[in-house]
């Protein structure tokens, strides 16, 4: 029997997200725009901003669809204790880390094979991470994961650093 509080990773279209969504789910659109055409490919939503306690179900969930992934790029802002690698269902994964402050997580497969996924931030409302999450996983959507957090209210600050 599947834990409760384990992540899920779901190929639903995009009005299908306004269902049921909680933290630590992934949305990955790759089943539904084999062209990628858009500019994000996926949507995660952690629970934390604490990338030990998160990733592992991150590429778990993505290895079921897209196979290994040997690497991937995270915002330094964004986490707390980013190491340069972890070990992952027996694999090592590297990690790059940029202070690039744009909502997204890249995801590498292969040795090139880039994937891009809007980073939905923990403390976001229910009602917002559904909608960031619908319009990341619009296809042929030409929006950036930044606006789009702004748009939807996804991207606010936390609580505590409201002034």
């Amino acid at each position: 029997m599947a834990d409760s509080d384990s992540p899920r990773a779901t190929r639903l279209l995009p009005d299908a997200v306004h269902r049921a969504v909680r933290p630590g789910t992934v949305v990955v659109r790759l089943e539904t725009t084999h062209d990628r055409q858009g500019v994000l490919d996926g949507v995660w939503w952690p629970r934390s901003r604490d990338i030990a306690a998160e990733l592992p179900s991150l590429i778990s969930a993505l290895t079921e669809h897209l196979g290994p992934v040997t690497r991937v790029g995270l915002d330094s802002g964004a986490w707390e204790g980013l190491p340069t690698r972890m070990t992952i269902d027996d694999r090592v994964i590297h990690i790059d880390s940029f202070p690039v402050g744009d909502g997204t997580v890249l995801v590498t497969r292969g040795e090139q094979d880039l994937f891009s996924l809007l980073v939905v931030p923990p403390h976001a409302t229910p009602e917002a991470a559904r909608a960031a999450m619908a319009e990341a996983v619009r296809a042929g959507s030409g929006r950036r994961a930044e606006q789009i957090l702004i748009d939807t209210g996804a991207g606010r600050a936390e609580p505590d650093e409201q002034t």
